[in-house]
Formats: structure tokens, sequence, C-alpha cells
């Protein structure tokens, strides 16, 4: 099943605006070839100088591609690199993995010249519309392009959606008696819990988004973040909350038992760890049931502008969307291939299942404000770390 709303409402009246594409640059040669400006290149043709075929070569003449803040274990990233890698025999080079959507962005600005500089980026949708708003991206639409849901891409492809999933609460069944359900229940004394999110709130979106859960489960809502703050303040105090980057190393570690973290992160990253297949429980907290997208985009001044093209065509190929889904993600294209039959029908089945009930997806607007509510008061009501 895919998911039925959007982390990102455009703005009433938004139509498509028209796509000047400007891709063909520079002279004929002596042969009579059209020397192709691929950083210009915003669609692919049928055929000619800007062609899939076309694309592929020229990609492969630029030899690499540089991406970051991928995780092996996030999302099937590993599968996903390691397969283009090895279909278009292009080097991939993973640049800070465990990074955050904000030091993606960081990255194309410092890194703005030079042959290292990331050629795409994977980020939550409000720091993709940061990094438009600052000129940063390239438009880009790729040939699936009608197979994603108008609301979840920008209507001349400066960003679009990827994959999504829910806040969900992972826990150590083997360490913990009784795991927690729901966000109030985590706040109990005496349990042993040693709970942790993914990143700083401040600078991460999956971390923004277990705040904006807590919120929605501590009578806050999706326009009113602060009991979100306060929930985490509370947990902090009662010697529940670790800061630190919660994920496989710090469950393994012992340093954290429970996490709060996407489901697929969950299923994908820790419950395929040696041992925790059986141990690590993932559940959808029943007193908020909250859902995302991720987002990708070109760097406007990406280094290895044909690699960034065909990597984005393969990521929205009927292969990349049904990597993402083994990955236990729900790709954007999920709808369109479920309809036409061609997801992946054994890894459909592993999804974790559905919550019932309303589920809630934030827009822009919402995020935009629960973002400057947490940089305003996380630092000083819970920890300025990790």
């Amino acid at each position: 099943m895919s998911l039925k709303r959007v982390k990102v409402v455009l703005a009433a009246g938004a139509t498509m605006a028209s796509l000047a594409v400007v891709s063909v640059t520079g002279s004929v040669g002596a042969s009579g070839a059209t020397t192709v400006n691929w950083s210009t290149v915003q669609t692919l043709a049928a055929s000619g100088p800007t062609s899939m075929a076309a694309l592929v070569a020229a990609a492969k003449k630029e030899g690499t591609l540089n991406v970051i803040a991928l995780p092996p274990n996030w999302a099937n990233y590993g599968a996903m690199i390691s397969t283009f890698s090895k279909k278009y025999g292009i080097k991939v080079n993973s640049e800070n993995p465990n990074g955050s959507s904000q030091d993606e962005i960081n990255a194309i600005i410092a890194d703005k010249g030079r042959s290292t500089n990331p050629d795409v980026i994977d980020v939550g949708t409000n720091f993709a519309i940061t990094a438009q708003q600052k000129g940063l991206l390239a438009p880009y639409r790729v040939s699936t392009w009608a197979h994603i849901p108008a609301a979840l891409k920008q209507p001349n492809g400066y960003w679009f959606d990827d994959y999504g999933g829910f806040v969900a609460i992972g826990c150590n069944a083997a360490v913990v008696k009784v795991c927690p359900t729901s966000f109030a229940q985590m706040l109990q004394k005496g349990k042993g819990y040693k709970i942790g999110i993914n990143n700083n709130p401040t600078a991460s979106s999956s971390a923004l988004a277990a705040v904006m859960a807590a919120a929605i489960a501590n009578h806050g809502s999706l326009n009113n973040v602060k009991p979100g703050v306060d929930y985490f303040k509370t947990m902090n105090a009662n010697g529940n909350f670790v800061a630190t980057v919660a994920g496989p190393s710090t469950v393994q570690s012992g340093a954290t038992n429970i996490v709060i973290w996407w489901d697929y992160l969950q299923a994908s990253g820790i419950n395929t760890l040696p041992g925790y297949a059986k141990k690590w429980k993932v559940v959808i907290p029943s007193d908020a049931s909250m859902a995302e997208y991720y987002t990708q985009a070109i760097n406007k001044s990406a280094p290895d502008p044909a690699a960034a093209r065909l990597w984005e065509e393969f990521l929205y190929s009927t292969q990349g969307q049904n990597i993402w889904l083994q990955g236990m993600a729900r790709p954007v294209e999920l709808a369109y291939m479920t309809q036409h039959h061609l997801a992946n029908a054994k890894a459909l089945a592993a999804l974790p299942p559905l919550p019932k009930g309303a589920i809630q997806y934030p827009t822009q607007a919402q995020i935009t404000k629960a973002e400057a509510v947490v940089v305003a008061n996380w630092p000083t009501e819970v920890t300025s770390g990790p």
C-alpha cells in the first residue's frame, strides 16, 4: 500500500510551469556530432544527442558519481549504489555516509568548483526547498516523471520525492522486558529505557520528524510542535533519553535499547543486524501515526552532470524503485508500480503493517514552522548534542 497523502502541499493554484529545456550547447564538431552541456539538460529526448543512450555514454565517459549521506543500510542504498556502479561501470564516491540533510547542503556550498562536490543529494523536502531558493539546484525531470504524484515533486524538477515511511519505535526485546508501543509509555521511569533519535533535530529531518510525532502524542499538533520539545525535555529529565546519533551501532553497543526512527530504517538497518531479526521489535506508535517522504535533487554545480542525471534515471526506474522497496521503504512510484504489477511482491508483503486510523502528513509550512521552534528551543531545553 502506498502513502496516500503527501509531505509537501504545493501552494493553491500552482500549475505546471512551462519547461524550457536547455539541453544542447556548444559547436558542431568535425564529425558532425553536437556537443551537449549535460548540466543544462532538463529532460531526455526519445532520440538524438540528449537521449538515454547518449546520457549513458556521457556518464560512462565522466566515470564517477559523488553521493553524500547515504549509509549502506539506509533504504537499501548499499545495494542501490553497487547495482548502479556495476550496471554502468561508474565509480560511486560516497562521502560522509552518516551525515545529515544540513551536512549535504553545506557540502554542495563548500565544495563548489571541486571534483569532490556532491553531484546529487537525498534530503528532507524542507532542505531541498531551501537549496532551491538559494539557487543551488538544477531542474531535471526523469523519464518516469508522470509516475510521481504531482504533489510530491516541484513542477520544473528542482526536487522530487523518492521514498517514505512512518516514525516508529524500535525496541530490543531481549533487554527491555516490556517494549513500549506509544510515546506515553516511553516516559515511564525505572524501566531501563535508553531511548535515542537518529540525530540532532535542529539539523536532521529524521530527528525533526521524531519531535513532530512526539508533539502529536503529547497534546500538540503538526501546527504546534513545542509539546514535542517538552516531551523530550521530560524524557531527558526522567533519565530515559540518550543524546546520541542513535542507530545500528548504538543498538549493538548497548548505548540505546530503544530508537525512534523511520520504520523502514528500523527494519533494514537494525533488524538485519546479526541476531536482531527476532529480538528487535518495531511498531508504529499507537498515539502518533506520522509519515513523510525524502527528496532527491541534482546539484547545479555537479562536477559529473551526466552521471548525476543517469543516477536519477536509475533511481526512478522499476529496478531502482524495487531496490528501495526491498529496503523496506515505500518508493514514490509504488502506487503506479502496484497498479501495473511492477512492484516486487515479496518485498511489498514484507513492509511493516500500516497503522489503523488517520495518518498525519506534515505540509511544508508545518515543517518549516516546526524547524524554527525546534532550533529555538531544543539546545537550551533538551540538549546541545549530539
